[in-house]
């Protein structure tokens, strides 16, 4: 489905949380069945129903009043699965829409798309960062919000579902995207985008980053772009096929994170040189500690990590043991050896053997093999192994030492953010981290 299916600022649906009973404040007034209410509000699941106020309902729609109007809903997960997981009270604009699904109410927020990516820019970095950077992820927010929006309605009337896991005898092949999603657009956890509405207070420079690319997305030909980012690359740039399914984006290639570059990566699909790189620490723009730039892109609980572009982490043979049986239900006996198979252009795994006493299996993609390493992820697939203090030819001790922060495909969101405060514009930025991409105006913003 091409850009030209756009013909006006759309509204989004975001999924913000699920449980059996849920919380939350009206904070003006909105209109339910054509009934007025406010205040505080509950909502709990009714023999697979939604009970509120002694009556149940298949859906319950709560519609703003004005353009104002918000509500706040009580113990939202952020950062699910991830080391700094927490809950926190939330407000948003706009519709709020409860249904129920898998034995859960499901919380659904529904506003115009615009606003929904000034609280994702806001969400997503500081809103101190530089003007140039907030524009680029201003688009590439954009973009990737109307591709997902896209796809779900065609795979609607697609009864062919897209497969995304594969299991043998030998091997487990799964990756996770956005057809995890069936009732709403996005969800607002970093398996999409981050977004935590108007809880934290939209910056002037964000509002004016909005304005200014207001419409604004990047297209290949007629299609728009999957606007993949991550927040470090770890130096080299990562290809879509090897994090999903097994199709090449021609805007999402893999390159060094320099200017200029016309100078190829290594060959980081062979082993040796993926190793000498990995255990290196090359030129790149999101090779840094500059703390101004760092704090502009990462909120106060993402700073909580603090090596990102190479880091270390060591499992003794107990703790890797119990890791994998428990993440990918496997009972491996002794871990003997974690052996890459493939990795992608930028270094990055995507099929690792797990040899054991008792059992051989295979794993991937990337973040399956993230997942399975650690108790919420590794911060990437990029990693070397090292086995140390064999006893009886078991190691008692594995130290993986890792490049980058996240899958690494498309934009670099700590690169992007040098390359902000170098000097670079938004379009530079953009045409940098996704190759011969065009910046197309797609709509304008509802006045």
């Amino acid at each position: 489905m091409g850009i030209s299916k756009i013909t006006a600022e759309p509204n989004v649906s975001v999924g913000i949380v699920s449980a059996s009973k849920l919380c939350f404040s009206l904070n003006h007034v909105y209109s339910v069945n054509e009934v007025a209410c406010s205040g505080k509000q509950k909502v709990e699941l009714s023999d697979e129903r939604i009970l509120w106020q002694n009556k149940t309902y298949d859906t319950l729609v709560f519609k703003p009043t004005d353009a104002q109007s918000s509500f706040t809903l009580e113990d939202v997960t952020i950062g699910v699965n991830f080391h700094w997981e927490r809950k926190e009270a939330q407000t948003f604009l706009g519709k709020l829409r409860f249904v129920v699904e898998n034995g859960k109410i499901c919380a659904i927020n529904e506003l115009p798309v615009e606003t929904y990516l000034t609280s994702v820019i806001s969400s997503e970095m500081r809103a101190t960062s530089s003007l140039e950077l907030l524009k680029a992820h201003a688009v590439i927010s954009r973009s990737w919000l109307l591709a997902q929006m896209q796809q779900r309605k065609a795979s609607e009337s697609n009864a062919e579902a897209l497969v995304s896991f594969v299991k043998t005898d030998d091997e487990i092949i799964r990756w996770y995207d956005r057809e995890d999603h069936k009732l709403f657009d996005v969800c607002a956890d970093d398996h999409c985008q981050r977004y935590q509405g108007i809880t934290k207070a939209a910056n002037k420079h964000v509002v004016e980053a909005i304005k200014q690319t207001a419409g604004e997305i990047l297209t290949s030909g007629d299609e728009i772009c999957d606007a993949r980012y991550s927040k470090c690359c770890g130096g080299a740039i990562e290809e879509f096929q090897y994090c999903w399914e097994n199709i090449r984006k021609p805007y999402l290639v893999a390159l060094p994170d320099v200017l200029p570059d016309e100078k190829p990566l290594p060959d980081l699909t062979d082993e040796a040189i993926a190793r000498k790189w990995i255990l290196s620490k090359p030129e790149g723009f999101c090779n840094t500690n500059n703390k101004k730039v760092l704090s502009q892109v990462l909120n106060d609980f993402d700073q909580e990590t603090t090596d990102f572009y190479r880091w270390e982490q060591i499992y003794s043979q107990a703790e890797v043991k119990q890791l994998l049986e428990e993440k990918i239900g496997v009972d491996f006996g002794d871990i003997l050896d974690l052996i890459p198979l493939e990795r992608g252009k930028s270094g990055r795994i995507f099929r690792l053997k797990i040899v054991g006493t008792k059992r051989t299996l295979i794993i991937g993609k990337e973040l399956e093999i993230r997942r399975a390493l650690s108790k919420s992820h590794l911060y990437s697939s990029a990693f070397v192994v090292e086995r140390a203090d064999l006893k009886y030819n078991v190691p008692q001790t594995f130290t993986i030492k890792g490049a980058g922060w996240g899958h690494g495909v498309g934009l670099c969101q700590i690169g992007a953010a040098m390359m902000g405060e170098q000097g670079y514009r938004y379009d530079q930025i953009l045409l940098h981290y996704y190759k011969g991409a065009d910046i197309t105006k797609a709509y304008e913003r509802r006045s």
